[in-house]
């Protein structure tokens, strides 16, 4: 399996758990999202002032549970774009513990490139492409 370049460290906070004590599968969701805007600003494509300027909407969610999540227990999310189209990409996702490297999800997201303002899906821009493909040492357009 290809390595991630970025990992996202997570704080568990008691408000993430179920009452089985475990963090509730809908979580896992956020920590992505948490993620996928931290590795988007840490390539500099968004400042993070305004959620309508990020250019993405997710078509697609898979998440694959391997072990659950505890109070306590260290966590960070690896991410990659693993696929960049024209109009979409794909995005995986390694939920673990970064000192045991045990894995507790897998995930993948596809994004479309999408106006807010106009309501309508658009072509993902060149730079981010450019920037993208180079952190990860991918082609620019699916082929």
């Amino acid at each position: 399996m290809k390595s991630y370049h970025f990992f996202q460290p997570i704080a568990v906070r008691y408000g993430d758990l179920d009452p089985q004590g475990h963090v509730n599968n809908a979580r896992f969701v956020t920590y992505l999202e948490q993620a996928r805007v931290a590795y988007i600003r840490h390539l500099g494509l968004w400042d993070g002032r305004s959620y309508l300027e990020i250019g993405f909407i997710i078509a697609h969610l898979e998440i694959d549970y391997r072990a659950p999540i505890l109070l306590g227990h260290p966590v960070q999310v690896g991410v990659r774009v693993s696929r960049l189209g024209e109009k979409s990409l794909t995005m995986d996702y390694r939920i673990q513990d970064p000192k045991t490297d045990r894995v507790y999800a897998d995930a993948t997201t596809v994004l479309v490139g999408f106006d807010y303002h106009a309501g309508r899906s658009l072509v993902i821009p060149e730079t981010w492409r450019e920037v993208m493909a180079d952190f990860e040492n991918i082609p620019r357009r699916a082929g």
